[in-house]
């Protein structure tokens, strides 16, 4: 394959949506930067065609398990999140007035804004899982006990991938049994 990246960031879905067993109607945040996955720094050299693939390959796999995606926007929107309105509406986040772009949000978001059913833009989230491509942090929308998952991809053309799932908080103490 030409752009290994492709077939890269949609196996990491993937395998990451299986790690964490994710199920129907759960939320997979994903941050992506285009210039890192480019070998640029971060933020220095978007791509439109390179977020749009990336998009389009990890959008395919959770449309396939029933996952919703969550794309995050750059720090310049706040690390907003893109997401479909049913998503939004069935988790209860707010829909703020902002539309991503290349220089605004970032590639990667900007094509979700487009390629997703029914967009909107939120402020927060609180996602079961998440991928974070070319370490854009997007730690604060998971929830609140995120577990690092090592997948065999470790990174997502020259950017570096670090994901993570979560799981319920342990409560009660040498008395409380887990499942």
């Amino acid at each position: 394959m030409e752009k290994e990246y492709i077939q890269q960031a949609a196996d990491a879905a993937k395998e990451l949506m299986e790690t964490a067993d994710m199920k129907p109607g759960q939320i997979l945040v994903v941050g992506c930067s285009s210039s890192e996955v480019e070998s640029y720094r971060l933020g220095t050299h978007s791509s439109e065609e390179t977020g749009k693939e990336i998009f389009d390959a990890i959008y395919a796999e959770t449309q396939k398990r029933g996952v919703f995606l969550a794309a995050q926007c750059c720090e310049h929107l706040n690390r907003a999140l893109v997401l479909e309105r049913e998503a939004a509406d069935r988790y209860g986040y707010e829909p703020v007035s902002v539309v991503p772009w290349k220089k605004g949000g970032g590639a990667f978001a900007t094509a979700a804004f487009y390629g997703m059913k029914d967009t909107v833009v939120v402020e927060h989230i609180r996602a079961h899982a998440g991928m974070d491509i070319g370490d854009v942090l997007i730690g604060m929308h998971l929830r609140d006990v995120a577990v690092p998952v090592r997948l065999s991809i470790s990174s997502v053309g020259n950017a570096h991938l670090v994901c993570a799932r979560t799981r319920p908080k342990y409560i009660g103490g040498e008395r409380a049994h887990y499942e």
